[in-house]
């Protein structure tokens, strides 16, 4: 309490040193950052009605101080917040401001509910509804360039609390190694994509070795034409190399680099993942594992300043449809995979 008044009483001499003009635009300043705070959430666009999609809807009054809409033609009402995140949240915006802050700084679940005053349970569907809507944002990532591809394998886990769900193995505790050695289906593959620009797209696609269907099924259409496709030398990568028509560089079996090319990114990108998923989150299930990807593509490996992160964040969310509801992030299949 000390320290407030001591830092109150040091603004108010630097505002006491100020011109009449500068106190002015000062005291102005913050009431209109107070005031796009206030109404953040209602800056979003209405352009059709959620519940049928009419363009023929009108205003209602306000509830809570929020504009409500009526649709004209099946006569259901809504706000700004249907669809998106906020929908049927009590919380303020300064409540989930704090969140992705402590989402940007990759903070526990635990601490992050204790530092916004949340349940831990709504910090952990907040956070996959969140990363639901990053998912849409790495579904329109492009990338150009110099392009690394690698693949990386994480052992599947079922961890977490499971209602009428029958283990397909024995449980075990993390970190204990599987039963099978190599390339088995006891371990999910990863084809990940990065530039060096900061840009990247990773995600689940099969279990064990990978096919050309399954690493189609993550990069196809991803690579910009003519970019400089750099990979390991998995045949799979060069049929899909012509494919995109890409300038395709194989590094050769048991070499790290061809002339000036590698993939040292990559692999960095690897590490990272890795040590966020031990280290900073203990071990994830891999049912989440996708929402953990596009989780370090955007804090680990994009390249913006963590500030310009969580205002990226924010507006994202803020200007996103997301029908993630809690019921549904808990009932995600076990094993998602994109080739069976």
């Amino acid at each position: 309490m000390a320290t407030s008044n001591a830092e109150l009483e040091i603004v108010k001499q630097l505002f006491s040193t100020l011109s009449d003009d500068d106190k002015k635009s000062f005291l102005k300043s913050i009431k209109n950052k107070e005031k796009s705070e206030q109404n953040l959430i209602l800056s979003k666009e209405i352009k059709a009605c959620p519940h049928c999609k009419s363009t023929n809807f009108v205003k209602n009054g306000k509830k809570d101080g929020k504009q409500r809409f009526m649709c004209m033609d099946c006569h259901k009402t809504f706000t700004v917040t249907n669809n998106s995140i906020f929908f049927k949240t009590q919380k303020d915006l300064e409540i989930w401001q704090k969140y992705i802050h402590c989402m940007i700084e990759k903070y526990s679940l635990r601490k992050t509910a204790e530092i916004c005053g949340i349940a831990l349970s709504t910090a952990f569907f907040w956070r996959h509804k969140i990363l639901d809507t990053l998912q849409k944002m790495q579904d329109e990532v492009k990338l150009n360039g110099i392009v690394e591809a690698d693949k990386t394998f994480m052992p599947i886990s079922y961890k977490g609390h499971h209602k009428d769900f029958n283990f397909p193995r024995l449980a075990k505790k993390r970190g204990t190694a599987n039963t099978k050695r190599g390339l088995s289906k006891e371990l999910v593959c990863i084809p990940c994509v990065v530039n060096l620009n900061g840009k990247s797209i990773a995600k689940i696609s099969n279990l064990g070795k990978p096919n050309i269907a399954s690493l189609s099924k993550v990069i196809q259409g991803k690579v910009e034409k003519e970019s400089v496709f750099v990979t390991d030398s998995l045949r799979s990568y060069l049929k899909l190399s012509n494919e995109m028509s890409l300038n395709h560089i194989r590094i050769p079996r048991n070499k790290h680099s061809n002339g000036s090319f590698n993939i040292q990114v990559v692999n960095n990108y690897h590490s990272r993942l890795k040590s966020m998923l031990v280290y900073n989150f203990k071990g994830v299930a891999t049912k989440y594992l996708n929402n953990y990807l596009v989780y370090h593509n955007f804090v680990n490996f994009a390249k913006e300043s963590r500030k310009d992160k969580e205002q990226i964040l924010l507006n994202h969310i803020l200007n996103t449809n997301c029908i993630s509801q809690s019921i549904s992030v808990a009932n995600r299949p076990a094993v998602p995979l994109l080739v069976a």
